[in-house]
Formats: C-alpha cells, structure tokens, sequence
C-alpha cells in the first residue's frame, strides 16, 4: 500500500481578514480529519478551489490508531448502506477494504445472533457486514482522499474559535497543537466551515462567542458502557459462524459483539450500563462475559489468547444538534459532531458516509444553495440511524436526557416495532425487511409493507440455538478461505436453515 500524501497548507492569514469573494469560492475549512471529515472534504473539493482539514492529530501514514480517535480500538462495522454510499464517493474503495483484509460476514447466516430474547435463524445472508478495524478503514479513505491535489491538511493544529458574527462564518481560529491558550493564534480565512470534530465538538460554544445562535441539542443517555479486546484464536469445528452478537434489551442489560479483523485477529467488545461496566483488565473482562444469557461468548474467552490490552468507552450518549433550524451562514456540520449515536447500533461510519453523499447532492442541486438548504440535507440523511438508535434506547432502563421521554403517539408503532425484532429472529422474510432498515439501506416505512405486515402478525416457532454443534469459537480458517471469494459462496452446514 502506498503512503498518503500529505500537502501542509500554507501559512495561515492574520486575525481579522475578510472572507474572499467572487463568482468562484477560493476556500473551504473543514475540522476534523476522521471519516466524515475526509469525506466531506472530498465532496467540497468539486465545488472549491481548495480545501484545508485542520486535524488536532499528526496523521498516521498507516492503519495506526491514533489518540484523537479514542473509539478505534473498538468494534467498527460498516453496514450495507454506508456501503453503498462509500462507494458512490470513492469508487472502488470496498474492494480495496477487502483487499486490504476487511472481513465480509453475511447476517444472519455468518453470526451467531440473540436479540430480544431470541436465537436468529441462521438462513442464508440478506445483507453484509466490513468487519475491519476503525484503522484500516479510515486510513484507505484518507489515502483516497488526500491523493486530491485540491485537498491539503493543517495538522498537529487545533480550532479554538470561530472568525465571523452572528450572520455569517468567514473562518477559524487555530494555533499549533501544545502552544499556550494564548499564543501563536492565527486565522485561516475560509467561505465555508464545515465542523467534522465528533461528538465533543466545541462548535456551540464557538458560534456564542461570536454573537450567533448555538443549536439546541437533544440528548439520551443509557449509561452504556464498553471495553474491547484483541484476540487470536486457532480455528475450532465445534461452530462454522464468524462472530457472535449478543444484543442487551431492557430485560438483559449485557451485550457482546465478537468478530473478525483484518489479519487473522478477532475483536471482542462487552457492554453494560452505568454501575455495571465491564472491566479493563483481561482476568475481569472474561469473567463479565458470564453476565451474557448464554455462556458460549465465555467459553471463547477462555480459549483464546489476547493479544492487545483492553480498553474502555463510556462517551456513548446519543447526541443531536439541530444545526438544520439555526446558524449562520457559511458554517455546515456533519457527522458526530451534527448527530452521535449510541455505538451499540453500529451506524457512526454509515451515516458519515450518508451525510456526505447529502452534501454533494444538495451542493449540486443549486446553482449556488444556501447553507441552511444544505444543512437541513446532510440533517435528514441521518434521521432513520436517530430514530433506530434513539427509539430503542428509549425503552432501556435509566434512560436520561431531554429526548428520552417516549410521546403517547408513538406507543402504536412502537408496539409494532418490537413485535418485527421478535418475528425477525425466525421468519425470513421479516428478518432480511428488519436487516435492510437497520443497514440503512432501505427506509423504515418498507419495515410496515403488506407482506410484512401480515409475517409480522402470524406466529412462529423460535430459532434453536444457532451453533453447529454447541457454543464454541467462530472457524477462522473458513473466514481465511471464505474472505476474499464470491460474496454469496459459503461453505458448511447451518443449523436452523
């Protein structure tokens, strides 16, 4: 793999410089160099003569974690719609993660999978998991990305204020990373701020410094809490899935996802909520697993060899600002720092993705539109991850926060959305409807369609336990062979089919 160039934008402009003006835009900002904000700069970069990231780390020219990403040591997925829309901004780029070793786990019939106190039926895939690391997957968009001449970085910078008033966002304000509150600040000028920074963004308080109004946000807090492990695990023929879900509901706070990396490696993240979290020791960490409604998670544990230190989260909240009523122009959020889910859900990657294909779209649909037009699009392209993630985490014991009230309106599709989680587990039709909507690949209203309406209302037999022959660990040596062949080719048996 080659390495990522790296163009350091120029010296910055003094405090106080005008925005540039003109038929054609000269600059766009954008902070943050995570995914949404490389993707967002390569959409920018079609419709400005340049763009600057301005990123707080030194970025790796390799698939290294780094410190301004503490939640890349744990379990990523990129879903089916964010899929789709990686590869509509970079062509070729799913190819390249699997090329790179990015696991493809077809659901349900590579997982072993229990949700709302059920076993799914392992029938053949209806939808694709890329179970590489936060890593590998950011650093190929970033190669991508910066390979634009159009595209330079600011980094080892940090943004700690905004240039502009209450009618409009002209720039930032930056200073080396490290240097005193006061020194050395500079202004990189720019016709369009776009805020990447995630779910810590410091933006709200940056636009009431200059006199514009900050977004209302709407939180809902779980207390969910994770740690993560790398393991290495010789291949076993007591099961021939790839991993294991264990998703936690009111009745059973306790979760665990167990899946492949790149490399050979397996990623293991337990969960619980505030007064129960996992610990971050490896002697600790197998034991939580015994919380699990099913011992097979542990009995993996036991077996395997952990290769990598266990790290904790507890940043989890869903957060939502609502740029899309309010703010000044030439300032556009995206990303975690728009909209931040509980990770639980799986969405982060997939609605960055979603929310740049927005940006193009709605920066293409006008000759020359207005920011408000464009927030309110980047906005609604993560609607559907909000109303998954927020409307089940709702129901979850101790829920807090200004969004966690449930309305009385809503109790009827409620209703009907828990009984989907239930038929899903052992119908098919509805499992692949229930798959595609948490994918983010087709909309919730295709979960209320007459076919699946009538599935949802009928009875059924629940899914037996989903090993092959009992709990044990998932066959590495079928991820290796299977890993780089034809999407729908698996080998070996699966029981409940």
């Amino acid at each position: 793999m080659g390495e990522v160039p790296e163009r350091t934008a120029e010296a910055l402009g003094g405090r106080g410089a005008e925005p540039s003006s003109g038929a054609s835009p000269r600059r766009a900002v954008v902070i943050g160099g995570s995914m949404a904000g490389l993707l967002a700069a390569r959409v920018l970069a079609d419709h400005y003569a340049r763009v600057t990231v301005v990123e707080r780390d030194r970025l790796p020219e390799s698939a290294d974690p780094r410190p301004g990403v503490p939640q890349s040591r744990h379990t990523h997925v990129l879903v089916t719609g964010g899929q789709q829309a990686l590869e509509s901004l970079l062509p070729g780029l799913v190819g390249e993660l699997r090329e790179a070793g990015a696991p493809w786990v077809g659901v349900p019939r590579d997982l072993v999978q229990w949700q709302a106190g059920a076993w799914y039926r392992r029938t053949p895939a209806t939808a694709h998991l890329l179970t590489g690391s936060r890593p590998l997957t950011e650093w190929l968009i970033r190669r991508r990305v910066l390979a634009d001449p159009r595209v330079e970085t600011a980094q080892g910078t940090e943004v700690v204020g905004l240039e502009g008033d209450a009618a409009r966002v002209g720039g930032v304000v930056v200073r080396e990373r490290g240097s005193g509150a006061s020194q050395g600040l500079r202004s990189l000028i720019a016709d369009l701020v776009v805020d990447a920074s995630g779910r810590s963004s410091k933006a709200p308080g940056w636009l009431a410094a200059i006199g514009a109004e900050p977004p209302r946000e709407e939180t809902l807090d779980t207390g969910l809490a994770y740690a993560s492990c790398v393991y290495r695990a010789e291949a076993d023929d007591s099961t021939d899935s790839l991993g294991y879900y264990i998703v936690p509901n009111p009745g059973q706070v306790h979760g665990a996802v167990v899946l492949p990396v790149e490399d050979g490696r397996t990623l293991v993240t337990l969960s619980g909520l505030r007064g129960g979290e996992p610990p971050t020791d490896h002697d600790g960490f197998t034991d939580f697993a015994r919380r699990l409604p099913d011992p097979l998670v542990h009995r993996w544990l036991v077996k395997a060899e952990p290769v990598s230190a266990v790290h904790g989260f507890r940043n989890t909240a869903n957060i939502r600002r609502r740029y899309d009523r309010s703010g000044p122009e030439g300032f556009l959020a995206t990303g975690d720092a728009l909209c931040a889910f509980n990770p639980v859900y799986g969405q982060g990657m997939a609605v960055a993705a979603l929310n740049a294909v927005a940006l193009r779209e709605a920066l293409g649909s006008r000759r020359t539109p207005g920011t408000r037009h464009v927030q309110r699009a980047v906005f609604r392209s993560s609607q559907q991850a909000w109303d998954i993630s927020a409307g089940s985490d709702k129901t979850m014991p101790g829920a807090t926060g200004n969004a966690a009230a449930s309305r009385a309106v809503d109790r009827p599709v409620n209703w009907y959305l828990a009984r989907v989680q239930r038929r899903a587990a052992a119908d098919p039709l509805v499992g692949a409807a229930f798959r595609s909507a948490l994918s983010l690949a087709s909309p919730l209203t295709s979960l209320f369609a007459p076919r699946i309406a009538r599935a949802v209302r009928s009875e059924g037999r629940p899914a037996p336990h989903p090993t092959r022959r009992g709990g044990g660990r998932p066959r590495a040596a079928r991820l290796r062979r299977e890993q780089h062949g034809p999407v729908n080719q698996f080998t070996g048996p699966r029981s409940g089919t």
